[in-house]
């Protein structure tokens, strides 16, 4: 019985919990959109460099160039 009642218990509170606005808002997702905008310049900065590029260019020549 006590099985039953905790049951129910948690069907409940997962039917509330789908009930609640979850989702983001317009403004939430224009912050996400800014924030994602700048980490992609910030990344391209850093990838685009000269030590990176090179460390880059220094991986994929080594990987074409491995002996099968």
């Amino acid at each position: 019985m006590a099985v039953k009642v905790w049951l129910r218990g948690w069907w409940a509170a997962r039917r509330a919990a789908a009930r609640r606005d979850a989702g983001m808002t317009t403004s939430e997702y224009a912050v996400g959109t800014i924030a994602a905008a700048a980490f992609a310049a910030v990344l391209y900065k850093i990838v685009t460099s000269g030590a990176v590029s090179g460390a880059l260019e220094s991986v994929i020549g080594k990987a074409l160039d491995a002996p099968f």
